[in-house]
């Protein structure tokens, strides 16, 4: 069965709301809602999928502790992976890792990885 939504706590929330929205369309995301206390998006074009709901907390993300350790969206071509990587470089993200093969992952494994203004690791990769 799909997963329906996910929550993620972010440290402040305009901040995270401005990154996320300058970010999600290049990962195949459209916002959804957009309120003082919460902001989410869903996959665009009325596509299945995953929606992302984001909530303001007091405390920051450790990636050391357990709970989240990163989000994977999957995109439909390696241009897709190298443009969201980009455009995260744009905000200010640190790229953790560069577009490139994955050879240990099963392939085709095409992607990239880098943190959220909360430190949030988060990856786009394609499957072609």
């Amino acid at each position: 069965m799909p997963l329906g939504h996910i929550g993620i706590n972010v440290s402040d929330l305009e901040v995270s709301y401005s990154y996320y929205s300058a970010l999600m369309s290049y990962l195949g995301y459209e916002q959804f809602l957009a309120h003082d206390d919460q902001f989410a998006f869903r996959p665009a074009n009325n596509k299945n999928g995953t929606y992302i709901f984001f909530y303001p907390v007091e405390d920051t993300y450790r990636p050391a502790y357990a709970g989240l350790q990163h989000l994977a969206f999957m995109v439909p071509t390696k241009a897709e992976v190298e443009e969201a990587t980009l455009a995260a470089q744009r905000l200010g993200s640190e790229i953790v890792h560069t577009p490139q093969e994955w050879p240990d992952y099963p392939p085709p494994y095409y992607a990239s990885f880098w943190r959220d203004p909360d430190g949030i690791m988060l990856e786009a990769v394609c499957h072609k």
